[in-house]
């Protein structure tokens, strides 16, 4: 097994840990207490290949690999963390969709707009009734001549009000639960399209959670993604997918309250000497470090299964994202009590980094979750007598 990187992995990680100290960290603080959305230091990013790192240059997008992509996630992410939740949505629950389930007409006109970062994506499926119980949703979707009709309502949706294209998911057969539904290519421009409210939020504050509502929205027939009936799938694979972004958003949390950590341990005085030289704190660093290690380890290799084609990506992501999202609670509660009383102050990193990190074991599949994904995948390989091993 090669845990080396490449040239050109090496270069992404170096050229966004470059942006994000210079361009992105100075300003974190006073954006945080803003609650100000980083239109300008994303569209940089998606100067920088960024926004479609998946998506093949012949789209517009990077064409890189999926280590590549959870690298330069973890490197925003230890910085801003609500910029990551913002890349990791337009590069995987909004753009490759559309790349495989999408017309040449629609990859036309949305991908390489996507991959540029001249617009970003949203994912829209969690209803005020239904998060963890996709099928639940009761949005509908009735055809009128050439388009359908949208009614419902979509809850916590990541860059709502500032997406250039919604990935809906609306009942088209109200009575088949599973098959019932489809996904929609949807603009904010489409008439009945409106952004309700934003969420007051713990943390991710400078990322758009919005509740989106939908009356009579007229969509286009051309703007169905995929066929009818097919929408959950498109969803519940998206999601696989997806979830190792959001590992990697956690490993980049903690990543970043490690580094600050090991900083103020070194210069923090107290009794006569640093806190470093003390065993308490040590211990706990060697922790943090030791968990964010195995943690990237687990993140890679999900990465690394979707590079090689595994049919089943799903459980590599889910173990992926059920560790690395417990881990990082448990690294930025240390990095929070080795700063001790400035680890709660709003002028300390390690605070914005603990009230961002609290969300990663709920969204795009709470904890549990992935530990029924998990369980299931076991119980059914071990039936098929099949080993589950990584790489």
């Amino acid at each position: 097994m090669d845990f080396s990187f490449t040239d050109d992995q090496r270069l992404i990680r170096e050229t966004v840990r470059q942006f994000m100290d210079a361009e992105v960290r100075p300003a974190m603080r006073a954006r945080d207490r803003e609650e100000t959305f980083a239109s300008a230091e994303l569209r940089r990013l998606g100067e920088l290949g960024c926004c479609g790192m998946l998506i093949p240059e012949s789209w517009g997008g990077a064409g890189t690999d999926t280590i590549s992509y959870v690298v330069m996630l973890e490197e925003v992410a230890r910085v801003d963390a609500a910029m990551a939740v913002a890349l990791s949505v337009t590069n995987s629950l909004a753009a490759l969709p559309v790349l495989k389930y999408g017309t040449e007409t629609q990859r036309q006109k949305y991908l390489s707009r996507l991959a540029h970062g001249e617009i970003l994506g949203a994912f829209c499926l969690t209803e005020p009734q239904a998060g963890s119980d996709s099928a639940a949703i009761t949005t509908s979707a009735s055809r009128h001549g050439g388009s359908y009709r949208l009614n419902g309502t979509k809850s916590w949706v990541t860059n709502g009000g500032e997406a250039g294209v919604y990935l809906v998911f609306a009942k088209t057969d109200p009575s088949n639960r599973t098959r019932g539904v489809t996904a929609f290519l949807v603009e904010p421009s489409f008439p009945g399209f409106r952004v309700a409210r934003y969420e007051d939020k713990m943390g991710l504050r400078t990322s758009r959670s919005a509740e989106i509502t939908f009356t009579d929205c007229e969509v286009p027939e051309g703007n169905r993604l995929g066929e009818e009936g097919q929408g959950l799938k498109i969803a519940l694979e998206s999601l696989d997918g997806g979830r190792v972004g959001i590992a990697a958003q956690a490993v980049g949390i903690a990543q970043g309250a490690l580094e600050a950590s090991v900083a103020y341990a070194k210069q923090r005085h107290a009794f006569g000497k640093t806190i470093g030289d003390f065993q308490a704190v040590q211990w706990m660093l060697a922790d943090m470090q030791t968990e964010i290690e195995a943690a990237r380890a687990l993140v890679h290799n999900a990465a690394w299964m979707r590079d090689r084609g595994a049919q089943r990506v799903g459980p590599y992501s889910s173990r992926a994202k059920l560790y690395a999202g417990e881990m990082v609670n448990r690294v930025v509660y240390k990095a929070v009590q080795i700063h001790g009383s400035l680890g709660y102050s709003r002028e300390s990193d390690v605070e914005r980094m603990y009230r961002d990190a609290r969300v990663i074991t709920i969204y795009e599949g709470t904890s549990e979750i992935q530990r029924l994904i998990i369980a299931r995948d076991l119980l059914a390989s071990a039936s098929a007598g099949s080993s589950t091993g990584g790489r």
